[in-house]
């Protein structure tokens, strides 16, 4: 029995309270709620607009969608992510391009962008893996010389900081997901962050039916909307959100001084980049003693949780097998047979971190 679980959401009485609020109030779609979310996480993140949405996911369409990514396109996307980063092109009509990452990061090799460059690129979506920022400057001066928008796909890393600044406010648009393990949730949805006035107004019609005014439909768009009850426990959970990050950062500080194994690598960290740790993510490499699923087991068997993100490169998946690939991403391959996620979550407890280090060192 898993006593130690990958991820926990943590909620607690006062979001009980605000959507028993918003339950009361009779307003359960756009309300007050969703608008008082997004003027405070654009607050949060120094931008100017926030549009919340039903998913990380609708985040990501609607941001490729409004930026004009259309059929004919093509999006370069890091292979190793989680698969709503390449889908969201291919939701546009448009061909998500996949390149390399980092070995050390996880995330989008700006080398590799570059390489990927060509005629029909018009944007690059750039992956927070696992709450740690994406070498960002590069990757944007790439952008700014070929014209191509820069989306950040932040689903996992609310908070993080590069060069001392929120991610968020960095590309065209910002994409946030609030799935119930990340790093804060209102249950499912998301929220797009950007400085471009005209741009987020685009996207607020997109996410509504494409309506400019009540039926009236100016473009062809989704009922992407978050509702208020969403929007209420986003409040909440922001405001949890700083306290939830440091329970994180100080449990993965916990796991690095007290790990040391032959063949298991413990996350690296960038210069001048703040990691929230969404996920602690060690490599089990050939010069570990047992092979990553027995690894697994021997924790299961101790009560400890772990998951592998992520087991297959997205350019792997069956959908995209069809599909030329320009290289063969080794390091993403290499890292799919890799990595292990080990429980880091707020609700993890001294006690929890004791355990799961002690029987990481004593488990061969």
């Amino acid at each position: 029995m898993i006593t130690i679980p990958i991820a926990s959401p943590e909620t607690g009485e006062e979001e009980s309270r605000v959507v028993s609020e918003v339950i009361r109030f009779g307003m359960l779609a756009q309300g007050p709620a969703v608008a008082q979310f997004e003027g405070q996480f654009a607050h949060y993140c120094d931008v100017k607009n926030a549009i919340a949405v039903n998913s990380g996911t609708a985040a990501l369409h609607a941001s490729l969608a409004c930026a004009g990514v259309k059929a004919g396109d093509q999006v370069i996307v890091p292979t190793f992510s989680f698969f709503a980063t390449a889908s969201c092109v291919s939701m546009c009509g448009a061909t998500p391009v996949f390149v390399d990452v980092d070995p050390h990061t996880f995330n989008i090799n700006p080398e590799c962008v570059a390489e990927a460059v060509a005629k029909k690129t018009k944007a690059v979506i750039g992956v927070h893996l696992f709450g740690q920022p994406f070498d960002i400057k590069p990757v944007l001066d790439i952008c700014d010389d070929h014209n191509l928008a820069l989306i950040e796909d932040a689903a996992q890393a609310h908070g993080a900081q590069y060069r001392g600044k929120k991610v968020g406010g960095f590309g065209k648009a910002s994409c946030f997901s609030f799935y119930p393990t990340k790093n804060m949730t209102t249950g499912e949805g998301g929220i797009i962050t950007t400085d471009d006035d005209a741009y987020a107004a685009m996207m607020r019609k997109f996410i509504n039916h494409g309506q400019s005014e009540k039926y009236r439909h100016t473009m062809i768009g989704y009922n992407y909307r978050l509702n208020d009850i969403g929007g209420a426990i986003g409040c909440e959970q922001l405001k949890k959100l700083p306290a939830f990050n440091a329970l994180r950062s100080s449990h993965a500080a916990y796991l690095d001084s007290h790990i040391s194994k032959k063949g298991l690598i413990t996350p690296y960290r960038m210069p001048d980049a703040t990691h929230v740790y969404h996920q602690y993510v060690i490599r089990i490499t050939p010069d570990f003693p047992m092979k990553r699923g027995e690894f697994m087991t021997s924790l299961a068997e101790h009560g400890i949780g772990t998951a592998v993100h992520y087991p297959i490169p997205i350019h792997k998946q069956p959908v995209y097998l069809d599909q030329e690939i320009s290289t063969s991403c080794p390091v993403a391959k290499r890292l799919c047979d890799e990595v292990l996620s080990l429980p880091v979550h707020p609700n993890v407890t001294e006690p929890m971190l004791e355990k799961i280090c002690t029987t990481i060192q004593g488990v061969i």
